[in-house]
C-alpha cells in the first residue's frame, strides 16, 4: 500500500510540474512576426523584432495590439499623450554597443521606447528607465533623447509590429507600424 501511495503522489507531481512547465512556456512565448499568426486573440501579443547593425544585435520587445474594427489615432492612442507604442508594459530598446539616434550618442544598454502620436508629426522618445508599466511611470527628467518624425501612409497593418531595417555600413532605421501608419528613425551602432 505504501508504494502504491507513493507512485500516485509521484504521477500528481510529475502532472502539476508539467502543467507548470507547460503554461511557464505559453507565458514567455514571443512571436516576432504578430501579423503571421491567425488572430484569434483580443489580448495583445508578446512580441520581439531582432536585427543586425554593423554587426551588432538589436532587440525590441513589445506586446503587439490589434486594431481589430477600433478607431486608433485620435482615439484609442490619444494624440499629443506619451504613449508606450505598444500595450502593457514600455517597449523596450536593447542594443550592446554604444549607437547614435538624432545626433546624441547613447550608451550600451536596455531602454524604454515611447512615442507622442500627432496628427502630423509624431516624437520619439528614448527614456532610461525600461521597467515601466504602461506610460503611468513615464518622467519626462529621464528622457535621453526626443526626436521628431512624419508618420507615412502604410498598408494596413492589424497588429502593432515593429521593424529593425539594417542599412550600409553601421547604419539602419527602427519602424513601427500599425493601422494605416509607419513611422521610423535612423540608428547608427558603433562598434
Amino acid at each position: 500500500m505504501f508504494q502504491s501511495i507513493s507512485v500516485s503522489r509521484l504521477w500528481l507531481v510529475i502532472i502539476l510540474l508539467s502543467g507548470t512547465l507547460e503554461l511557464q512556456a505559453q507565458k514567455e512565448a514571443v512571436c516576432y512576426n504578430p501579423n503571421l499568426m491567425k488572430d484569434t486573440s483580443k489580448r495583445s501579443i508578446k512580441s520581439a523584432a531582432v536585427g543586425v547593425i554593423s554587426l551588432d544585435s538589436v532587440k525590441i520587445n513589445y506586446h503587439s495590439p490589434g486594431v481589430r474594427g477600433r478607431i486608433i489615432w485620435g482615439g484609442l492612442v490619444p494624440y499629443d499623450e506619451v504613449w508606450v507604442t505598444g500595450a502593457h508594459d514600455a517597449t523596450t530598446l536593447e542594443v550592446a554597443h554604444p549607437f547614435i539616434v538624432g545626433g546624441k550618442e547613447i550608451p550600451a544598454g536596455k531602454y524604454a521606447l515611447f512615442t507622442i502620436p500627432g496628427k502630423k508629426e509624431w516624437t520619439v522618445i528614448i527614456n532610461s528607465k525600461w521597467q515601466q508599466h504602461l506610460a503611468t511611470e513615464y518622467d519626462q527628467k529621464e528622457d535621453l533623447i526626443r526626436i521628431k518624425v512624419k508618420p507615412i501612409k502604410h498598408a494596413l497593418t492589424e497588429r502593432l509590429q515593429y521593424f529593425i531595417v539594417p542599412g550600409k555600413g553601421n547604419t539602419g532605421r527602427i519602424a513601427v507600424a500599425w493601422e494605416k501608419l509607419r513611422i521610423e528613425f535612423p540608428i547608427t551602432v558603433k562598434g
